[in-house]
């Protein structure tokens, strides 16, 4: 450790002084400088270096003007007096724009890459007597120059400190894409037989921002690589096109997994390849299978990493002023709770253990029946503590999920929003406040807060109107009444629609323990629940419909599944004196997509049924209202239409699982609430001659 701590020491005074920093920005502009006089363009332009000087500071482009002087000498040795001169133009012009220490700004280095190519090439091309065509590259040679220069000067001086993709603005993010595309099309050179490294880093890079990152960006790089590799040359044009189309159709199936996004593309790269009759059209097919392969076998340790790569900005708000702010209060209102959850925690355990030694004091001095009861006020006092730290933390979870729904939301349509008032006004109704929200998923949602009990906002003309003003089909209003206000919330129609039927059985009186809740968050979300509370009868009535009621007001809300369980638990935790738990079992649907989220607490199993076949998903987890801390056990399934899902109480699932499996195989066309009345009868038959609990079954099926 004493050898390792002086080197750092060292590394850390160095870079602090700037030598190791101003070496390493040397040799990385001599070597870009080198690479780029490889990039040819249509096989005769190389203007790239050229660009990379102008756009260098006073400090590096004598390093960039040397690589690129050698580069052109390696690789272009009949255009070297040429490019040569080109070199030494940009740099003389590159080196006056320094001592003149003139603004800051990309127009001058445009310029200078443009003359410097232009003027070079049409002296050449006079001197041989070239063609029209030969003119017309030369200009575009130029052109090339100026637009590589603009994307070189943003990439070279936007702000790094910044670089995660949620906070990063897109112009920077997509000139440092470009750049690094053209520096990934220098390296399309070298190649092992026919393969090129370089176009399967690029396929990789492509899915994995698809699958990880997210849809827009993955079509910027995609666009990007695809012109910059494809413009080397003739026959690799047409992957300026093939690969924004195959990004497009992997995106569609990123939703099912990494296997299905890959296969998708390396087929619609393939179909290109064949379509465009290239010589190279076989081997980049090979390449893009190749890239796939890899990409499809990465593993766990490696997605988690990605992930956090691309997701590394999520605690920095998205730029929008309001937005922004109120993303960033509400995020420190969430990190203020939880520090304060902490600090209570701290408190009472430092005052149980206190009282714990002051009761092992005085023990001497009371009878056995004081002693006992001091305990159970301690530990009942403690209990309380502990549920007060808890609903801290339940508290910083809601405020971080309303964050995370502000942050999602991707846009506000104000001049919509404005429309729809004018609108309004015609019926004569005059709202408070108006949102009209389009996510970063593209899904539109309006919310419109009047003053008192507003019930005409319900009207089918008012929702007539509203879809013709923003151009989308919404579903019905669902109406909120509130104490003194009332809000109607529009949500764009799903692609899905979900068929529910469901049946109970009470096992003691006229009350069923178990509690049915379904409901429809306006978010394009259709939630399925079921709470069974413990025992049975009135009591275990009460806790599944606190249970399900609780969670379900919580979820319309808005808040998350994890934040809504924690509290949850902390109203069964403090009840009453005797224990109160009960299970949780939750699925939700996102009907645009057919994902279906499986949360649990304590819940038996949730079957899925894709035609005749049947899976059964079961997870591990505790029971609400038992303990402190506990958290849902979680799983993901995509849903086709016409596939069924099917949640039981532990009534029906005690009963064997062999039965419920082999029966549900037979339902395919069978209307759903006559599976749940079916399930019903046959658990009900078996359950003859035993002890009988409370049953409870939803059956839904996707449309």
């Amino acid at each position: 450790m004493k050898t390792i701590t002086p080197n750092k020491e060292e590394i850390r005074k160095s870079l602090k002084n700037g030598s190791v920093r101003n070496l390493t920005e040397a040799a990385v502009f001599l070597v870009l400088g080198f690479v780029l006089s490889s990039c040819f363009v249509l096989e005769a332009a190389s203007p790239f270096s050229i660009s990379l000087i102008s756009v260098s500071k006073r400090k590096n482009f004598i390093y960039s003007a040397v690589g690129s002087a050698l580069g052109y000498l390696v690789f272009c040795p009949q255009s070297f007096a040429r490019y040569g001169v080109s070199v030494i133009i940009v740099s003389l012009g590159a080196f006056a724009v320094s001592l003149a220490d003139i603004k800051n700004q990309p127009a001058l280095p445009m310029v200078l890459a443009f003359l410097s190519l232009t003027a070079t090439g049409v002296v050449v091309d006079v001197k041989t007597g070239a063609t029209g065509a030969q003119y017309a590259l030369t200009f575009a040679e130029g052109i090339l120059g100026l637009g590589g220069s603009f994307f070189f000067f943003r990439a070279i001086n936007c702000n790094f400190r910044r670089f995660r993709f949620k906070a990063l603005p897109v112009s920077d993010l997509t000139c440092i894409v470009i750049s690094a595309a053209v520096v990934l099309m220098s390296l399309a050179r070298i190649t092992v037989g026919e393969l090129s490294p370089a176009r399967i880093l690029a396929v990789f890079l492509i899915l994995m921002t698809t699958r990880f990152g997210s849809d827009r960006l993955g079509f910027i790089l995609a666009l990007s690589l695809g012109f910059s590799l494809g413009i080397e040359s003739r026959e690799t044009i047409f992957l300026a096109g093939a690969y924004g189309f195959s990004t497009l159709l992997a995106s569609l199936f990123c939703p099912v997994g990494s296997w299905s996004a890959a296969v998708s593309f390396v087929l619609s790269c393939g179909l290109f390849s064949v379509a465009s009759g290239s010589s190279a059209g076989l081997y980049i097919t090979l390449e893009s299978a190749a890239a796939g392969i890899v990409f499809a076998l990465l593993p766990s340790v490696a997605v988690s990493k990605i992930e956090d790569f691309f997701h590394g900005g999520a605690d920095i708000a998205p730029d929008g002023s309001l937005r922004q702010s109120l993303v960033v209060r509400l995020r420190f209102a969430s990190s203020a709770m939880n520090h304060i959850s902490e600090s209570v925690n701290e408190v009472r355990e430092k005052i149980n253990d206190m009282n714990i030694r002051n009761a092992q004091r005085a023990r001497a001095e009371m009878s056995e029946a004081e002693y006992i009861s001091q305990e159970i006020i301690n530990e009942k006092t403690n209990e309380i503590r502990m549920v007060a730290s808890d609903q801290f933390f339940s508290i910083s979870d809601m405020l971080a999920d309303l964050a995370k729904e502000f942050d999602e939301a991707e846009y506000f349509d104000n001049i919509a929003a404005g429309r729809i008032r004018r609108m309004l006004g015609e019926y004569e109704i005059y709202p408070k406040n108006i949102s009209v929200i389009e996510d970063k998923f593209g899904r539109m949602r309006i919310e419109i807060m009047t003053r008192g009990r507003e019930t005409s906002l319900s009207k089918p003309e008012i929702q007539k109107e509203i879809s013709k003003i923003c151009s989308r089909y919404f579903d019905r209003g669902r109406l909120t009444h509130f104490r003194e206000d009332s809000m109607i919330t529009f949500a764009e129609r799903p692609n899905y629609s979900f068929e529910i039927g469901f049946a109970q059985h009470s096992a003691e009186g006229k009350l069923c323990g178990d509690t049915i809740k379904t409901v429809n968050d306006g978010r394009g979300h259709s939630i399925l629940i079921i709470s069974d509370g413990m025992g049975k009868g009135g009591r275990a009535a009460l806790d599944g419909a606190m249970g399900a009621g609780l969670l379900s007001k919580l979820l319309c809300a808005g808040f998350g599944f994890d934040s809504a369980l924690k509290v949850v638990n902390s109203a069964l935790l403090v009840k009453s004196n005797e224990e109160s738990l009960a299970t949780i079992d939750c699925s939700a649907v996102d009907l645009f997509t057919g994902r279906v989220d499986l949360y649990k607490a304590g819940a038996p199993a949730t079957y899925i049924i894709k035609g005749n076949r049947v899976t059964k998903c079961e997870l591990t987890s505790m029971p609400a209202g038992i303990l402190r801390g506990i958290e849902f056990a979680k799983r993901t399934a995509v849903l086709s239409s016409g596939d069924l899902i099917v949640m039981t109480s532990d009534g029906i699932t005690e009963l064997g699982g062999e039965w419920l499996t082999a029966m549900l195989k037979g339902f395919e066309d069978t209307p759903v609430q006559e599976i749940a009345d079916s399930v019903l009868r046959e658990a009900l038959n078996i359950a003859k001659g035993k002890k009988e609990d409370d049953m409870s079954i939803i059956a839904a099926r996707l449309k």
